[in-house]
């Protein structure tokens, strides 16, 4: 069965989010997707997916995952890729070009539209920082992966290893305070508590850390990409605050100038026993 949400709370964090999300979709499409392919791949590496296997792309955002893990399970596998932002499934749809296999359903971490152990692969490529609910996401997961499947998870390190939540932070101490606590890039910086509710599920974990990188050519390029919309309804003069704050903080070199964002990952297997 899938897990009604109806605390008041959750509700009004969920509508926050839906809302940062699709004004991101077509950011997030053109600047955001092509410097997380690293990040993906090595996603993708962990879950050593199997032809025919039914996988599950959890927050799939514009569906660069679920594209990718559709051609790896081939023709008699499948991909259900869900997401709760609409603008996003739209464009995941449009690039899959109706492709049989993969079919996009609107839905959160917290309430997965998908029945009791009918996954073999469960995958999250930076979502599970965003989830407000994680013991109950934990045990969605959990609920929906078959006996022997696994769930393959993404989540960015501190902001002392990832520089692009040095930068999102940094940014986002002149934002407004969000609806919910515990959310955001640097959320899962310590997996700990997660692991535990996912091991309380039943669920093995394990975790392993890796580099990637990707650059943005200017500061302009950087803050249109990863805090115009976050910083779009601040004052003037908080949003110049901002932008001076991560200036300073990350490019002294001059802001015509390339920089190399090094971010180190951490990714949770976690897998279901017989």
């Amino acid at each position: 069965m899938v897990i009604q949400m109806t605390d008041p709370t959750h509700e009004k964090g969920l509508a926050w989010q839906v809302g940062v999300w699709d004004r991101m979709a077509d950011t997030y499409r053109r600047e955001i997707d092509l410097r997380f392919e690293p990040v993906i791949d090595r996603l993708l590496s962990s879950a050593r997916l199997v032809e025919g296997e039914d996988v599950l792309d959890l927050g799939t955002g514009t569906g660069a995952v679920a594209l990718s893990a559709v051609r790896q399970v081939g023709p008699k596998g499948s991909v259900t890729a869900i997401d709760i932002s609409p603008e996003m499934l739209a464009i995941a749809k449009s690039r899959a070009n109706n492709v049989a296999t993969v079919a996009f359903r609107e839905g959160g971490v917290e309430a997965i539209p998908a029945e009791d152990e009918s996954q073999d692969v469960v995958l999250a490529s930076l979502v599970m920082m965003y989830v407000i609910d994680r013991e109950t996401a934990a045990k969605e997961i959990a609920r929906v992966l078959r006996p022997r499947g696994r769930a393959v998870m993404v989540v960015w390190a501190g902001p002392e290893d990832a520089d692009i939540v040095k930068f999102q932070q940094t940014a986002g101490r002149y934002a407004p305070k969000p609806p919910v606590d515990g959310v955001g890039p640097g959320a899962l910086a310590d997996v700990s508590p997660f692991l535990r509710q996912l091991s309380a599920t039943g669920l093995v974990v394990d975790v392993e850390t890796a580099d990637t990188e990707f650059t943005f050519p200017s500061f302009d390029a950087a803050w249109d990409s990863l805090a115009a919309v976050t910083t779009a309804n601040l004052y003037d003069a908080a949003r110049k605050e901002a932008r001076s704050a991560v200036r300073e903080l990350m490019w002294n070199h001059g802001d015509g100038n390339a920089l190399d964002f090094r971010n180190k990952i951490q990714l949770i297997v976690a897998t279901k026993p017989v």
